[in-house]
């Protein structure tokens, strides 16, 4: 088993650090390209929930553990902002808490289409932790 914890400023620009952080942290385990490309998008919409959504842009901390064992890819992206007030809402295609920023509103849709494994977990005023695992090689033939 592998650990790595991290956390960063909750600005634009570590969205970035944040998807290099977790292709580096996958990579003994030779993923594929597709696989640390999933990985990446996904890692990249966490991040952009917890600086958009749980800090509402105004800073903040983004708190990032990521773990490998075996072939299983774990990562957990946690802010302390406003927190969700209905998760399943959110989780919806296309819904936003944000409209008037013209947000797409697919972050969980999209984490949920590239990874095997996505949990969230939040309550308002405290944050919000998401929870995502990816199996490496399952494609393999």
């Amino acid at each position: 088993m592998n650990f790595l914890k991290t956390e960063f400023s909750a600005i634009p620009e570590n969205e970035k650090l944040a998807r290099q952080i977790s292709a580096a942290f996958v990579i003994d385990l030779n993923p594929t390209v597709e696989e640390i490309c999933d990985i990446k998008t996904a890692v990249s919409e966490a991040v952009t929930n917890c600086i958009i959504h749980g800090y509402q842009n105004n800073g903040g901390t983004v708190f990032m553990k990521m773990l490998t064992e075996k072939n299983v890819f774990e990562i957990e992206i946690e802010d302390f902002g406003v927190g969700i007030d209905n998760i399943e809402k959110a989780r919806e295609p296309l819904y936003t808490s944000q409209p008037e920023m013209e947000r797409s509103g697919m972050g969980f849709t999209v984490m949920e289409s590239f990874m095997d494994y996505v949990d969230v977990i939040s309550e308002i005023g405290s944050g919000t932790k998401v929870i995502m695992r990816k199996v490496l090689g399952e494609n393999d033939a």
